[in-house]
């Protein structure tokens, strides 16, 4: 049986600025750990921004080639990934799912916690406690 897939970069997960590439172990080690879970798990406290010429700047990804330099993000809070993820929402998935009545989501944990905020009109304050069970599926 052959199924559709259509992949979007505002699916990503958020954008972790300078803390890319590190696990939260090199993070605590780094920063602390009590500046890591405001980065991690604030609503609107981004981590500090990539360096434009890092090499781990998403602009300097080819998959990434027919972005607006707009669209690009050097950090993002939970509230970016919110205002990138809920348009492609509205213009793409629930189209998607008017047509086809079943769809299936596969993300990442902070846009899916964004689409999740959205359908159930959670709480900026309530929505840094939501935690999603990695493989484990929300039916709406």
């Amino acid at each position: 049986m052959w199924i559709p897939v259509k992949k979007s970069w505002r699916l990503n997960e958020k954008h972790y600025g300078n803390l890319q590439g590190l696990n939260k172990t090199e993070m605590a080690e780094k920063y602390g750990d009590d500046q890591v879970l405001i980065w991690r798990r604030s609503y609107d406290i981004p981590p500090t921004p990539l360096n434009r010429d890092d090499p781990r700047n998403p602009k300097l990804d080819p998959r990434y080639k027919e972005l607006l330099p707009s669209e690009i993000p050097l950090t993002e809070a939970l509230k970016d990934t919110v205002n990138r993820i809920v348009p492609y929402w509205e213009n793409e998935i629930s189209k998607s799912f008017e047509k086809h009545n079943e769809i299936i989501v596969a993300a990442h944990g902070n846009s899916l916690r964004g689409i999740v905020k959205y359908l159930k009109n959670i709480s900026e304050s309530d929505i840094v406690n939501l935690n999603l069970p990695t493989g484990v599926p929300l039916r709406f």
